[in-house]
Order: structure tokens, then C-alpha cells, then sequence
């Protein structure tokens, strides 16, 4: 069995929207418009794919950077997926910091009435660092509902006025000490700071970290070391679907070289923990 931590449905809309976040990046792996847009599915398709490849659960992470990038979130699109197909889809609030008291209401009103699981920002699109007192109402939000956070990490390639100051592993590290409770993952395992984040994670055991679509880049085989070694409960699977298309990162992770039970601890077994509270 398999949970996929970072899932976006590739359906038409949801791929509408990730091209205008990420065209560059999209064009510079030499795809048009065109040619990204071809790859979308119907949510049927979708949902009969990730069962025939045994994905018992998929977390379908929300984006909010309205403020800065006057992109709409995606939350009731999140919300939509997960109510038509709930033992399988697993939604995470979109937070825009620079909404402040607004988006506090909207994580509770999301959290305790439309049945998402967690809350999840994006400090580079937000142009904020991530231990910037604009987020701590979140952070404190969070732990007042028991849910986790996934803190978006990652170079978010040729987007527009994004540095990657503003999700720096010292960060974490601060934020992890302010909340000790709080459910901690960080996406794309805040790449290239490879060892600043397995340290993080190594001293807090709030911090997790997924890998999604860095698996194979330069460093990352220390990624792989300390996953064999002392981060075996801190890593968690996750595909970064469609960025990556989630078969292929399957088929990646069953050739990764990780311990038996280290594969089967970040494939599932940790993540059915992680899950419990």
C-alpha cells in the first residue's frame, strides 16, 4: 500500500492553474502549453489509476498566493475532489499569510466543517520568510486544531521575485522549537539546503520532510543515507503529482537504495503513523 503526501488531480482546471504558477519551468523541460495541458484525465481515470498502482490515500495540497501572484487558491476545488472520493483524497488547506485574520477563519471554518486534514503554505510565492511573524497565527492555529502543516520548500524554479531565503532550514529550526506540537513536513526536502534539513529534521521530532521530485539530485544521496540511518520515521513519501507523474515516482522509490523496511516505512507504514494522533 502506498499514501502519496503531494498529489494534484491532473485534471484540465488543476493543470490550467499549475502552468500559470510554474510556465517557465514547464517550457525550460521543453514542453508547450500545448503539449502539458495533453496530459490531463478525467477524475475518474485519475481515481482508477492510483488504485490500480495500490495509492490508498493521496494528500491533495491547496495553494493560496493571491496576495502576491493574483492566482485564486484552489481550495474549494480541494474541497470537490476530497468530498466525491473522501476514503481516498485527503485536502490541506491553501494558507496566504497576508490575509492574516481571514485566512485563520477560513483554516478553522475548512478544518472543522469541510473535513480537510491539515493546512499548507508557500513562504517562497508568499515572498515572506517562513518564521515570519505573518505565519505564527497559522502555526498556532494549527496546533489549536491538531493538524499538521506542510511548508512548500524547493528553488520553485523561475517564478517571478521568489528567493530561497524565505524557507531556509533555520527557519524550521525555529519554528519547530516555537511549536513543538505542531506536525511539521516540509516538501521537496528544502532543496539544495540538503544537510541544513537533515539536521532539522534530525533534531526535532516534529520535523518530516518529503523528497518529491529531488530524489536524484545533486547531494541528494545524503537524503538516502540518513534515510537508511537516523532519519528512518522522517521521511515520507510523495510524488509532487503532476510535476512528476506519481508511477513514475513509484517506480522510482522501489529502485532507490533504501533498507526493505526503511522503503516501507516512508512508502506507507510511517506515513499510517504520522496519520494518528
Amino acid at each position: 500500500m502506498i499514501i502519496d503526501f503531494r498529489f494534484r488531480p491532473n485534471t484540465i482546471d488543476v493543470l490550467e492553474n499549475f502552468y500559470r504558477v510554474f510556465e517557465k519551468a514547464i517550457n525550460a523541460m521543453g514542453m508547450s502549453k500545448a503539449e502539458y495541458l495533453a496530459q490531463a484525465q478525467t477524475i475518474e481515470e485519475i481515481v482508477d489509476g492510483l488504485q490500480r498502482n495500490h495509492v490508498v490515500k493521496a494528500v491533495i495540497v491547496g495553494r493560496d498566493i493571491e496576495t502576491t501572484f493574483s492566482i485564486p487558491n484552489n481550495n474549494d476545488e480541494v474541497r470537490a475532489f476530497c468530498e466525491q472520493y473522501p476514503n481516498l483524497f485527503c485536502g490541506f488547506v491553501g494558507a496566504d499569510p497576508h490575509k492574516e485574520k481571514h485566512t485563520i477563519k477560513d483554516i478553522t471554518h475548512r478544518i472543522k466543517n469541510e473535513g480537510f486534514s491539515g493546512v499548507a503554505i508557500d513562504p517562497l510565492h508568499a515572498r515572506i520568510q517562513a518564521d515570519d511573524e505573518k505565519y505564527y497565527p497559522i502555526y498556532s492555529e494549527c496546533c489549536n486544531l491538531n493538524v499538521p502543516i506542510i511548508i512548500t520548500g524547493g528553488p520553485a524554479r523561475f517564478t517571478k521575485n521568489t528567493l530561497l531565503r524565505n524557507c531556509h532550514p533555520e527557519q524550521i529550526d525555529r519554528i519547530a522549537n516555537d511549536f513543538p506540537a505542531l506536525k511539521i513536513v516540509i516538501s521537496h526536502g528544502a532543496w539544495p539546503f540538503v544537510n541544513e534539513m537533515i539536521g532539522v529534521s534530525y533534531r526535532h521530532t516534529n520535523v518530516y520532510m518529503e523528497l518529491s521530485e529531488y530524489e536524484l539530485f545533486p547531494q541528494s544521496n545524503s537524503y538516502l543515507e540518513a534515510a537508511n540511518t537516523i532519519l528512518k520515521e522522517r521521511i515520507l513519501f510523495a510524488s509532487a503529482h503532476p510535476g512528476v507523474n506519481y508511477k513514475k515516482a513509484i517506480a522510482l522509490y522501489e529502485k532507490l537504495p533504501l533498507h526493505d523496511d526503511v522503503r516501507e516505512n516512508i512508502m506507507w507504514k510511517m506515513q499510517n503513523r504520522f496519520w494518528k494522533k
